[in-house]
């Protein structure tokens, strides 16, 4: 009989306590914008007070086990899952204390959104708000571009606890080995990568028209593939050039971050032969023609403009950034199709990006075409590959399995929305905005609207939805399984 084995609570509430601390660090970071603009320092100071205060308790009152067992699978999917949900609870506070948004459905809806990288919003007038709030909202993206969880692995031996199954939770798009077999090690250069890319884009929007805070907030929500922007008008107001750079890092932040580690050591051999990567830049590079001369076709005489924005808008929804320079939904239908189908695509597997990823696609069809093969040579062996090497039958039935939970959840997501009161169109649009954690949707929740007019039950709907989809279903569902809560 095999030996009975406890989820360990206690790790459990130490490293929620430790993600508070940092989250609290995060959160007084943004005093520097509030002392510069002449704000009120209260409500990031007492919203940083009271999560590190409760991280230090929570740190401390629960001792460490004499024999730490570690983190298990249980233990590690229970810990991701709690991060994004903890994490969300304590980063309303600067949005209450502040008074920019009073009622706590709205608060937390708006820092899921942020934490998920879904970017939408429930907010009016964004360009109304105090500077150090919009500074933390756009770091709430920030954080969770790359995960809360990658973040707080890179220091778990500060902890005396192992990580590894914190890190598959968190991403599975990557794999502990892909970069470097200590698992601290690969989070730390996880996060380097992000944070040189952060920098770099921040340079160069300052470079522009932009001053240096539009610089770091926009910088943030790009690298996040978030959407947060600090103007009403997310991007379109901006100049080409701020476009284009924007375009540029929306692309690397959709791609795999373990071709950036091999890109930065000049294996750039492997870059061009990863066939995710290829399909990745072919869809960009089709479906962009496709839009730029469909705007040909209506009598669109201002090419660089056409261009500009068919390109803008693909990156943005296939990268699931979010951000806007027209609203898509004005374009004659059989454009905005194109957009609509993009949102079932996402980044890449290891991106920051959302959706279902390009690489369980691309799996998809790999294997379909062998299935028509062998029904042609019965007796054949015919193996599904990918980057030269065979795949394993078990992946491509864990790809078969996500992609039917996706869209049965989809489905069961227009349900409730339907039964919550959109239109059909509307509640397509909003479940697959926040399922693929995209933020700008079809119906009544298009580029330019947003999420305020919904009730709360439709608001805390979406945030499950919006966790849902940035955890990738699997590590969720499976603490909702009775199966997981048996010894």
């Amino acid at each position: 009989m095999p030996e009975r084995r406890f989820i360990n609570v206690r790790i459990i509430i130490r490293v929620m306590g430790f993600l508070l601390m940092i989250e609290s660090a995060f959160m007084l970071s943004g005093l520097l914008f509030a002392w510069y603009f002449g704000e009120s320092v209260f409500p990031l100071l007492l919203s940083a007070g009271i999560t590190g205060v409760t991280g230090v308790l929570l740190w401390f009152i629960v001792k460490p086990q004499i024999k730490q067992k570690g983190i298990g699978k249980r233990e590690g999917y229970l810990i991701v899952t709690l991060s994004w949900i903890v994490a969300s609870l304590f980063g309303t506070l600067p949005f209450l204390l502040s008074g920019a948004i009073p009622e706590f459905t709205n608060a937390f809806f708006e820092t899921i959104s942020g934490f998920t990288t879904t970017g939408a919003s429930v907010l009016d007038d964004i360009e109304a708000l105090p500077k150090n709030i919009l500074y933390w909202r756009a770091m709430t993206h920030w954080m969770g571009g790359m995960g809360i969880i990658v973040l707080t692995v890179a220091i778990l031996p500060f902890l005396g606890i192992g990580g590894m199954q914190l890190l598959v939770a968190e991403m599975p798009g990557i794999t502990p080995d892909k970069l470097h077999p200590r698992i601290t090690a690969t989070a730390k250069r996880l996060w380097g990568i992000y944070l040189l890319f952060t920098i770099v884009e921040v340079l160069l929007l300052w470079l522009g028209e932009m001053n240096f805070f539009d610089s770091v907030c926009h910088a943030f929500a790009t690298m996040a593939t978030g959407g947060f922007s600090t103007k009403n008008d997310s991007i379109a107001s901006f100049a080409p050039y701020t476009q284009y750079v924007i375009i540029g890092f929306m692309i690397l932040a959709g791609t795999n971050f373990t071709l950036h580690y091999l890109a930065l050591h000049r294996k750039f051999d492997k870059l061009w032969k990863n066939q995710e990567f290829k399909v990745y830049i072919w869809i960009i590079i089709l479906v962009t023609a496709f839009i730029f001369f469909g705007f040909l076709f209506i009598g669109s005489t201002d090419f660089e403009e056409s261009f500009r924005n068919a390109l803008f808008t693909v990156v943005s929804i296939l990268t699931t950034t979010g951000f806007v320079t027209v609203d898509y939904l004005m374009w004659p239908v059989f454009l905005w199709i194109f957009i609509f189908a993009l949102m079932f695509i996402g980044g890449s597997a290891g991106s920051t990006g959302g959706g279902m990823k390009v690489v369980r696609h691309l799996l998809l069809l790999k294997n379909a075409w062998a299935e028509l093969k062998r029904a042609m040579h019965p007796n054949a062996i015919i193996p599904v590959k990918f980057n030269g090497k065979t795949v394993s039958q078990d992946i491509i039935f864990n790809v078969m399995a996500f992609f039917f939970i996706y869209i049965i959840s989809y489905g069961f997501g227009i349900l409730v929305m339907s039964l919550l009161g959109l239109d059909f169109e509307s509640a397509m649009g909003v479940t697959i905005a926040t399922l693929g954690n995209i933020g700008p949707g079809i119906g009544d929740v298009g580029p330019d609207e947003n999420y305020a007019f919904l009730s709360s039950v439709s608001k805390w709907f979406l945030s499950f939805l919006m966790l849902l989809g940035r955890l990738e279903l699997f590590t969720v569902l499976i603490i909702l399984s009775p199966a997981f809560w048996k010894s």
